[in-house]
């Protein structure tokens, strides 16, 4: 049972497309909720295949022109987005935190992550160049320059739901590529609060159209099957990266893919424990662990395992878990009851076969979709915690005896997004690094996102790479052309 709370301030409930905000109202609704209370805070259009082929028509009828627009009105756009962005922080934090449900302190971090992109590629987007040489025949000159790819469908998760349009719009803004955005169902209004700015920013009509949907597969499937985009950058689970994959095939769209992660955390016997309680848990419980790239499994050397599991549950047990909204909270809600309850059974298994609650491990009675921080210690191998992505704040201990048994038990996995070690030791962190299945390394740290690094992963966690000096790669085509002496 639901009821409808007053809609923070600020808030856009209609699609944008075209450069218009549209209502629709006679349309199905997306009842938008607070996973912390379960209250609906917004009523937005559920769209439906004919509204993804008007906004993909409308981004195709501006392209060329935003295309032929100078590098350097583009980056000013990019930099008003980023002034309003950070201008809009409390506002926008309260709205992604009452449907998402992280702590405002991450909601606001979030925002200037993003903020981030917006600077980083108007500061990339006039540096981009090709090159020119003389033919080795000495017939002429060859000529590398390179273009804007062209209209490209961008679908983000709930998890990040501005960060990872951020990272995506930002490149496409930069290269002259008009955007078709669809975000996830349960978290749209970021999205939608994002594309306001960028219309007060100053982006030409129908360069950024944003539409609300809760059949992705529906509204996406006809874009691609009809070759309406010529690129596709999403970030969500493998299963449906490799459906859309498949769907790309048959014209050749572009597929960019962050897809799911597995990731390990290893710890040497030579750390600080206390050190390394700071750092496991700031790669277990960034967002309440619901990150791709968020420590799924934590192998600690079988020396300083009991004394690890003792303290981690000890500070996993000091967490205040709440609604989003209250400054004190440090642990949200998880997005979704489904969510709480697919924990539980992961959890559950693990038990059933040996592992050892030290905190945490039942869910909450009351209103909320809420997870406490929960620490197993002896989680044996064949648990399906192994190889599931958990996507929540469950930290499973895994001991292992030596270099080898680590290495083995973190490339045991068809993913390969992101892991991180532990040790004081330099030469065995560059040598444990090298031999780890791994697109992205924390070695003594766990975080590792930043705005001028390329994210992505190796396996079946995906295909290029977003963020960084390469993020910008693939929303560009290159073009050779060959220019005679005579």
């Amino acid at each position: 049972m639901t009821t409808t709370a007053q809609a923070p301030a600020g808030l856009k409930t209609e699609l944008f497309i075209n450069g218009r905000w549209e209502d629709l109202p006679d349309r199905p609704r997306i009842q938008v909720q607070n996973p912390a209370t379960g209250e609906v805070i917004a009523s937005i259009p559920d769209a439906g295949p004919e509204d993804g082929r008007r906004a993909v028509a409308a981004a195709n009828a501006a392209q060329a022109a935003f295309a032929a627009m100078s590098p350097r009105a583009r980056a000013d756009i990019l930099l008003a987005a980023h002034k309003l962005l950070l201008e809009s922080k409390e506002e926008l934090a309260a709205i992604m935190t009452a449907e998402m449900g992280k702590p405002l302190a991450e909601a606001r971090g979030e925002i200037e992550y993003s903020a981030g992109y917006l600077q980083w590629y108007a500061q990339e987007g006039v540096r981009v160049q090709g090159s020119h040489a003389e033919s080795p025949s000495g017939r002429g000159q060859i000529v590398l320059s390179r273009e804007p790819i062209g209209v490209s469908l961008l679908i983000t998760p709930w998890n990040f739901p501005l960060a990872m349009g951020a990272r995506k719009i930002a490149p496409a803004i930069a290269t002259g590529c008009a955007v078709v955005v669809k975000p996830a169902e349960k978290t749209p209004l970021t999205m939608l609060f994002l594309a306001k700015l960028f219309e007060e920013a100053g982006a030409p009509a129908s360069t950024i159209n944003v539409v609300t949907t809760s059949s992705s597969s529906a509204l996406v499937a006809p874009l691609l099957s009809e070759g309406l985009v010529r690129h596709l950058s999403f970030t969500g689970s493998t299963f449906v990266g490799s459906k859309l994959h498949g769907q790309c095939s048959d014209h050749m769209i572009r597929t960019s893919l962050e897809l799911g992660g597995n990731a390990p955390f290893i710890v040497f016997d030579d750390v600080d424990l206390d050190r390394a309680v700071t750092e496991v848990t700031a790669a277990k419980m960034r967002n309440m662990g619901e990150a791709c790239t968020a420590a799924n499994r934590i192998l600690v050397h079988e020396s300083i395992a009991d004394e690890l599991t003792t303290r981690l549950a000890e500070k996993f047990a000091s967490l205040r878990v709440g609604n989003g909204l209250e400054e004190d909270t440090e642990i949200g809600p998880m997005i979704d009851a489904a969510s709480v309850d697919r924990i539980q059974s992961l959890v559950d298994d693990a038990v059933s076969r040996g592992a050892d609650v030290r905190t945490g491990g039942v869910v909450p009675d009351g209103t909320g979709s809420f997870y406490p921080p929960t620490v197993l210690a002896n989680v044996p191998r064949d648990a399906r915690l192994m190889q599931e992505e958990i996507f929540g704040p469950v930290a499973p201990i895994i001991p292992f005896s030596d270099e080898d048994d680590a290495i083995a038990l973190a490339n045991d996995t068809a993913y390969g997004l992101a892991g991180y070690l532990m040790t004081n030791d330099l030469a065995r962190a560059h040598r444990v690094a090298r031999r780890m299945e791994i697109g992205m390394i924390g070695i003594n740290s766990g975080i590792i996102s930043d705005v001028a690094a390329p994210l992505g992963g190796v396996k079946a966690s995906g295909i290029g790479r977003e963020g960084g000096i390469l993020g910008i790669d693939e929303f560009l085509e290159y073009k050779y052309t060959f220019i005679p002496h005579q």
